[in-house]
C-alpha cells in the first residue's frame, strides 16, 4: 500500500510519541508498504520517502514554544492535497494543525484514514496552566474529536484507559483498536555491573522527559524524605524544558542525580544495573519507559493517579505509591531498600509481564488495522 503518515511532532526519538512514530515507519517501510512522512524536520529535508512542511512563527511565543521542545507546522495545502489523493491510507498521528489538514482532505476524497490517539487533554493544557481544571480537559478532548478524530475510519489508542476516557468525553463510541505501542526485543538485562562510583548505591532509575507531567520532583522529594537518602542515587533518564528547574530542586540531596539522555546501548547499560524503577508521573497514555524496565528485570513503584495508564503494570499495593505522595514513595523505597529478598522476589514474578507486548507483535496489529481500514472505505 502506499501510505502517507503525518507527524506535527516528530524531532529526535527522545519521546514517547516520536518513538512510536518512527517504530511505525519502520515497520511499516519493512513490509514493502511505500510511506510518505509529512513533517516539519528540518533534518528531514533530502531523505527518501520525507516530505518537510515549514513551521509556524508565533512571534513573541517562539521562545516559549522552543523551550518546550515544541515544533509547530505550518500546513502546506497543495503538498498534503497531492500525497493524500494518491494515498491507500492516510495515518495521522496528533490532533493539530498538520494531521487536521490532512484529516479533512482525506474525508472529503473518500481517503482512507487512521488516526494515532498519542496525546492526553492534559499534555496540551499545562501548557496554559489549567492541567487539573476538568472542564479545560474536557474541551480539550473536544476539541480533539472536531478538529481530527470525527474525519477517522479508525482510531488507534494505546491503552484501553485512553480510549475509554476519550469516549466518555466525547460521549461517542468510535472505531477503537486498542494496541499498544511495544516493546522492542533488544530490551533485555545484559548483565551490565554498575560503573565503580556507583558500587554502593541504591540506583533508583526513571526514564522520562523532563516535563510538569512526568512529576520528576515527587521522588527527588521522597528520596529526600528516605530514610536511606545518603545511600541513594537518582538517575533521570532523558531530556527536556525542566531541566534547570529540577536541577536546582536536586541540590538538596547528598548524591546528586544523575541527569543524561543516554544512547541505546549506554540505556540498556543503566536498565540492568539499576536497582529499581520508578515511574511518578500523574499523567500518562501509555508508559513504554516503564514495560521496558520490566523487560531488563527491574521491579516498579508507580503513581497510582486516576489520570495514568501506567499504574496496571502494578503486580499489588507495594508496586504503588499515593500520586503525588512523597512520603508515601519514600516509605515505599525504603521498604524494597530494607528487603532485598522481597525485592528478589519481586523480580521473578515481573518475569515475562513484557513479553505480551513485544513491538514485532504490535506493529503487526497496526498494519492489519490499516489494512483492514483500507478494504472498508
Amino acid at each position: 500500500m502506499k501510505i502517507t503518515i503525518v507527524c506535527d511532532v516528530l524531532g529526535k526519538e527522545n519521546n514517547g510519541t516520536t518513538i512510536a512514530g518512527m517504530n511505525l515507519i519502520r515497520s511499516l517501510k519493512g513490509k514493502y508498504h511505500e510511506v510518505r512522512v509529512i513533517c516539519p524536520d528540518e533534518d528531514k529535508k533530502g531523505q527518501p520517502g520525507y516530505y518537510v512542511v515549514d513551521t509556524l512563527n508565533l512571534g513573541p511565543l517562539n521562545g516559549y514554544v522552543r523551550k518546550n521542545d515544541v515544533v509547530l507546522a505550518k500546513p502546506n495545502k497543495a503538498m498534503i492535497k497531492e500525497l493524500v489523493i494518491t494515498s491507500d491510507l492516510v495515518h495521522v498521528m496528533m490532533p493539530f494543525s498538520l494531521s487536521h489538514t490532512a484529516a479533512k482532505l482525506a474525508h472529503e476524497n473518500h481517503i482512507p484514514l487512521t488516526g494515532g490517539f498519542h496525546a492526553q487533554a492534559e499534555n496540551i493544557t499545562s501548557h496554559i496552566f489549567m492541567k487539573n481544571l476538568p472542564f479545560a480537559n474536557h474541551i480539550a478532548y473536544r476539541v480533539m474529536y472536531q478538529y481530527v478524530y470525527k474525519y477517522c475510519d479508525a482510531i488507534h489508542y494505546p491503552t484501553e484507559f485512553i480510549r475509554d476516557l476519550f469516549e466518555q468525553e466525547i460521549k461517542k463510541k468510535t472505531n477503537s483498536y486498542v494496541i499498544s505501542n511495544g516493546v522492542g526485543d533488544r530490551f533485555k538485562n545484559n548483565g551490565a555491573q554498575k560503573p565503580d562510583e556507583l558500587k554502593n548505591k541504591f540506583v533508583i532509575l526513571f526514564t522520562g522527559r523532563y516535563s510538569k507531567e512526568k512529576a520528576h520532583h515527587v521522588l527527588i522529594d521522597a528520596v529526600s524524605q528516605s530514610k536511606h537518602e545518603k545511600d541513594i542515587q537518582l538517575i533521570f533518564a532523558g531530556d527536556g524544558p525542566l531541566k534547570d528547574k529540577l536541577k536546582k530542586q536536586a541540590r538538596k540531596l547528598t548524591n546528586f542525580p544523575i541527569f543524561k539522555f543516554f544512547p541505546h546501548n549506554q540505556m540498556l547499560n543503566v536498565l540492568s544495573f539499576s536497582d529499581l524503577y520508578v515511574h511518578p508521573a500523574d499523567i500518562e497514555i501509555e508508559a513504554i519507559a516503564c514495560l521496558e524496565a520490566i523487560s531488563c528485570s527491574l521491579v516498579p513503584v508507580i503513581s497510582d493517579s486516576k489520570r495514568s495508564a501506567t499504574k496496571k503494570f502494578a503486580l499489588d499495593k507495594r508496586n504503588l505509591f499515593k500520586s503525588n505522595d512523597p512520603k508515601d514513595l519514600a516509605d515505599k523505597i525504603d521498604f524494597f531498600i530494607e528487603n532485598p529478598g522481597v525485592l528478589a522476589e519481586y523480580k521473578e514474578r515481573y518475569k515475562g509481564i513484557a513479553d505480551a507486548y513485544s513491538q514485532k507483535a504490535c506493529m503487526d496489529k497496526m498494519e492489519e488495522m490499516m489494512i483492514k481500514t483500507s478494504k472498508k472505505v
